[in-house]
């Protein structure tokens, strides 16, 4: 979230605030900078009078300063240096991180504490002043923009290397044929053992965010070694889940080449109708590179979206007894309820059932992550 007060005295006015919410979009295959230039121009000013803007710009994962050339006709440029603030007051810029958790109805906007900040002390404290009369869980105001924008990357970075640990962990158990759930109630039991799960990483936070950072420490020549190695682990569970499935299908003399495979799911989290950068789309081209024939069925998806991202048509109603393979891609409160019989019904007779998600026990599914 942007939150940019203006101020603009020879008006009267005192203050006009916006707060747009422009995305951090990663387009699919890239891993660099991705300008929202154009996303606070629509919602800040035309330069005026030597008036400056501090942008909180998520592309490198941290700030840059922006400064006009009003005298050259240039409207906003990028500056050379970082003005913090700017001798006529006429504009200042503020900076409030999103931290919306999509599907969850207990997490909301105003019980989830609010990092803000600013271009000036001034700027700062008054978009704190406006987040506190609305959130009721506080909020923390950060002595910059660029700290509060560095905090919303680590928030996710760092559950993103700690899922790649465990994403780690379950290729290394499937190896030492040890269930990961087992192990991980185990350990669980330890009262400092953190909870997290092995899985797939989308969504237009998590599994994006890091490349921002990472992007920007090797543009001042630092190598982020393990955000990097977490990162290439979480990208490639997609094929991971994939290539487990076809081996259980070679191991039952099921036909590969040409086969029917019906997935279930395609959002990025389970109960949410968000496709955002959703990492099933990894299974599905994993498979077809095998001839595999995909059938999607979500019934939290919508398909005019899934057809126009994707390409892919979702199947409304899939067919009994149709399908050498099912996979239950996204834990949808649907699925449970149906139940894991209901799921190989899907299914011809041998057909494989295996679960990414950890949805039902162990021994009622040939395979799970």
């Amino acid at each position: 979230e942007i939150c940019v007060p203006i101020l603009e005295r020879e008006s009267g006015l005192t203050y006009a605030t916006v707060a747009p919410s422009p995305p951090t979009p990663l387009p699919r295959g890239e891993r660099g900078a991705v300008p929202q230039s154009r996303a606070i121009a629509a919602f800040t000013p035309s330069p005026s009078r030597g008036a400056g803007r501090d942008e909180g710009d998520q592309t490198h994962g941290l700030t840059r300063a922006l400064t006009p050339s009003p005298s050259k006709g240039e409207g906003w440029g990028e500056g050379q240096k970082p003005v913090p603030s700017h001798p006529t007051g006429h504009f200042f810029l503020g900076y409030s991180p999103e931290r919306i958790n999509p599907g969850d109805h207990e997490h909301r906007l105003t019980t989830i504490k609010k990092v803000t900040s600013g271009s000036t002390p001034e700027a700062a404290q008054f978009v704190d002043d406006l987040y506190r009369s609305i959130i009721t869980a506080g909020t923390h105001l950060a002595p910059s923009i660029r700290v509060a924008e560095a905090a919303k990357v680590i928030e996710n970075t760092q559950r993103d290397v700690n899922i790649a640990l465990i994403n780690e962990l379950a290729m290394l158990f499937h190896r030492l044929d040890l269930d990961t759930d087992a192990v991980l109630a185990a350990a669980g039991s330890k009262w400092n053992f953190l909870p997290f799960r092995p899985g797939l990483v989308g969504g237009h936070c998590i599994g994006v965010d890091p490349y921002y950072l990472t992007h920007k420490a090797q543009e001042i020549g630092y190598h982020p070694a393990m955000i990097l190695a977490g990162r290439r682990i979480n990208d490639g569970m997609g094929a991971y889940v994939a290539q487990q499935v076809i081996q259980l299908m070679a191991r039952r003399a099921l036909p590969i080449h040409g086969a029917r495979l019906l997935i279930l799911g395609l959002t990025f989290k389970e109960n949410c109708p968000d496709l955002r950068n959703t990492r099933v789309i990894d299974i599905i081209d994993e498979l077809r590179g095998y001839g595999v024939a995909v059938d999607v069925h979500d019934p939290w998806a919508d398909a005019a979206e899934a057809r126009a991202e994707y390409g892919i048509e979702l199947v409304e109603s899939p067919a009994k007894g149709a399908y050498q393979a099912i996979i239950l891609a996204v834990a949808h409160r649907q699925f449970r309820e149906q139940g894991h019989q209901a799921l190989r019904d899907y299914g011809l007779p041998g057909a494989v059932l295996y679960d990414v998600k950890h949805l039902f026990p162990a021994d009622a599914v040939d395979g799970r992550l």
